[in-house]
């Protein structure tokens, strides 16, 4: 088989269940995984043969794909502000509107604009997943930055680690934490930065979800109950009155169909609150401060 009819059997299965371009887009990343060439190489090199191993790994991803698992899993990788991470089902696939929160908090930290009063300021993400927050700040503010991640899950944390090793991000401290349980917090000091992309889609959502979310994403990491939706902001909201250092700031992300309820919880704990937009004009950031 070569390469040219390896993407075109692949792209072919695609079809049965991707919008043609998503397709396509899935298809020329599993042959330049499996192949180590770029897109323009292979047009080069279509008529060279996949090796036998090639040509197995290949028939695996297919079957996987099918099966709706997302390419990311597939691959074990996933791209995150101009990283490669390493992701599986032990932690959500980073989001480009995630790309956005840590965009606006490190341009929040370089101009200043909330005044941290120490020359490293101290950051910390709450319920870090594969990492990608903590690891993209550290590495966007080096030299100057202190940063701290702790999630819930033992597995998210192996992955989050591995990450920080392979990204350069080794100094990064992570921390097995149930944030929901008020008595851990004791064990943490305070911060100048707090980041966030907590659990805030509502159970009744998930009926109108795809497959390759629900059936393979965790779901401790995506829902929260239907009649407690802000439960994680309300716990952050919380622990940045005893933990937020002085002039400090909050930045979480956010269910865009909660928007004004997520401000006016913070409202509610005497914070200031600014909600921000994404590329798609959708309500998805908030930066609380007190």
């Amino acid at each position: 088989m070569t390469m040219k009819e390896a993407y075109l059997r692949l792209l072919s299965r695609l079809y049965e269940l991707y919008a043609d371009r998503e397709a396509a887009t899935i298809a020329d990343w599993v042959i330049e995984h499996i192949t180590g060439m770029k897109r323009i190489d292979r047009i080069v090199h279509k008529n060279v043969l996949l090796s036998a191993p090639q040509q197995l790994q290949l028939a695996d991803a297919t079957e996987r794909l099918l099966q709706h698992e997302p390419v990311q899993y597939v691959l074990g990788e996933a791209w995150f502000a101009g990283m490669r991470f390493y992701v599986d089902r032990n932690v959500l696939i980073p989001r480009p509107e995630t790309e956005e929160l840590v965009e606006w908090t490190t341009e929040e930290i370089r101009n200043t604009k909330y005044e941290v009063q120490n020359q490293q300021p101290t950051i910390l993400d709450i319920g870090t997943g594969s990492g990608c927050i903590p690891i993209a700040l550290y590495r966007q503010l080096l030299p100057n930055a202190s940063v701290t991640a702790l999630d819930v899950s033992e597995g998210a944390l192996k992955v989050a680690k591995q990450n920080a090793i392979a990204l350069a991000a080794a100094p990064i401290d992570f921390l097995l934490l149930d944030f929901l349980n008020e008595a851990e917090w004791q064990q943490l000091p305070l911060y100048d930065i707090i980041t966030s992309n907590p659990p805030y889609i509502k159970q009744a959502e998930a009926a109108s979800m795809n497959r390759n979310v629900l059936d393979f994403e965790p779901a401790t990491a995506l829902f929260v109950e239907d009649n407690d939706p802000l439960i994680f902001y309300r716990k952050i909201a919380a622990f940045g009155k005893t933990h937020l250092a002085a002039k400090g700031a909050l930045f979480v992300e956010i269910n865009e169909a909660l928007g004004l309820a997520t401000i006016d919880l913070f409202k509610s704990y005497g914070y200031q609150a600014l909600l921000r937009q994404d590329l798609q004009g959708r309500d998805r950031m908030i930066k609380a401060w007190l």
